[in-house]
């Protein structure tokens, strides 16, 4: 069987310009919308950040009411100040921030997920010296300088008094499958544990890309190279939280979202590709021999997730921009900034499927239930004049499309 092959990186003689908003630009629409909130004052990345921006989505303000937040002067509980706001809830504090990231309204979201799947668009290769995010690189002993680790990123604590590290909410994981070279996008926390070393969260029960690709250079006897991508380009956001199917290419698809090739870069110290509009990245090895205790970590139905062994990356690099922002997510106890997210991505994902895959006309919406099940176990398919047979479609349809969603199924009328 012949394998299949990833999207094919352009390189071009000319570097190409961005044609689509990076994170900077994505803040200055949000402001002009009405929708951010700048905090010049300095606050607390231990204790304070997180707790108030999820106030708004706990202490029943509205959805449309919720804003983004940029805290310019992060410091933690020492009194250590950092040179890198900190912006949270700015990719899905509501569904109308969400749009503003893909550049179409709310209700067009659907139709852009469905196009931008049918039609990718490869990303495009550029220099390392015109990528933004190599703007500064800090490698090798250079992370064992005060600040130029993973100690100079002012990660927030999620939930002040419960969780036993700083994790990087927003973490997106790029991993290569080593037989085909598709690269996988994935969100999963990141516990810091050093400065050279962080965790991380496969949630193997989800059947995660990443872990797909462990597990093959695992039986290699290798160590799995991966960068972590913080901020930047809000459509690799966005596909970072999308369930797509293996053999398809994560960089393509947040090309066909923003209508444009992705300009990739080479990353410094591992045979990778970045997005070379990030903000932050963090590159190194995953070990394929060892595990280490991770967690205990809040989680969506509001309980806490015990301590479990989880792969763990030794940091080689750091890369970023002169002017980074480190971009948070809201997530654990839902509603939250993680469930908006997972709501846009897999509400069209499972309509597409249903309708078009299984050919269940009749289905005319699918609703992921929020609140304390974080859209993973309580479905709601809508349908129109249905025969019994299609409800019955339906309903089995949802049950098996995803490992470990869609535990309860419900299907209504109009």
């Amino acid at each position: 069987m012949a394998k299949k092959k990833s999207a094919t990186v352009t390189k071009l003689r000319a570097v190409p310009a961005r044609q689509y908003p990076d994170l900077h630009e994505h803040l200055e629409r949000l402001e002009r919308e009405g929708l951010l909130i700048r905090v010049k004052e300095a606050v607390d990345n231990d204790q304070e950040m997180h707790p108030l921006v999820r106030w708004q989505f706990r202490g029943g303000i509205k959805e449309k009411d919720r804003k983004a937040f940029l805290f310019e002067k992060p410091v933690d509980a020492k009194g250590k100040r950092y040179d890198i706001p900190v912006a949270i809830g700015i990719l899905a504090a509501n569904r109308r921030i969400y749009g503003i990231g893909l550049g179409c309204d709310p209700t067009q979201v659907n139709q852009l997920w469905a196009e931008a799947k049918a039609n990718p668009i490869p990303p495009v290769e550029i220099p390392s010296d015109a990528a933004p995010v190599h703007e500064v690189v800090y490698r090798g002993e250079d992370l064992k300088v005060p600040g130029q680790g993973v100690d100079g990123i002012p990660v927030p604590i999620s939930t002040p008094g419960w969780d036993n590290a700083p994790y990087i909410s927003a973490a997106h994981f790029i991993t290569q499958d080593p037989d085909n070279g598709v690269h996988n996008i994935g969100t999963y926390r990141a516990m810091i544990k050093a400065p050279d070393r962080v965790g991380c969260n496969p949630s193997l029960e989800l059947g995660q890309g990443i872990y797909v690709h462990w597990e093959k250079y695992r039986a290699r006897r290798e160590k799995m190279p991966a960068v972590i991508c913080i901020g930047g380009v809000p459509a690799i956001s966005y596909v970072a939280a999308q369930k797509l199917n293996y053999d398809v290419d994560e960089f393509a698809v947040a090309g066909g979202l923003v209508k444009a090739p992705i300009r990739v870069v080479k990353a410094a110290t591992v045979p990778l590709m970045v997005p070379a509009d990030a903000e932050i990245i963090i590159e190194g090895w995953v070990n394929t021999e060892w595990l280490e205790p991770e967690a205990p970590f809040g989680e969506s139905h509001g309980h806490v997730n015990p301590k479990e062994y989880n792969p763990y990356m030794d940091v080689t690099a750091i890369t970023r921009r002169k002017k980074a922002i480190l971009c948070s997510i809201i997530s654990q106890v839902t509603p939250s900034e993680s469930s908006v997210i997972k709501k846009m991505a897999y509400e069209p994902l499972y309509l597409d499927h249903l309708k078009n895959v299984l050919g269940v006309k009749s289905v005319i919406r699918v609703m992921l239930h929020e609140p304390l099940t974080a859209t993973q176990k309580l479905t709601v398919i809508q349908m129109r004049a249905p025969s019994q047979a299609e409800v019955w479609r339906a309903l089995m349809g949802a049950v098996a499309f995803r490992p470990a969603m869609s535990k309860i199924v419900i299907a209504v009328d109009e």
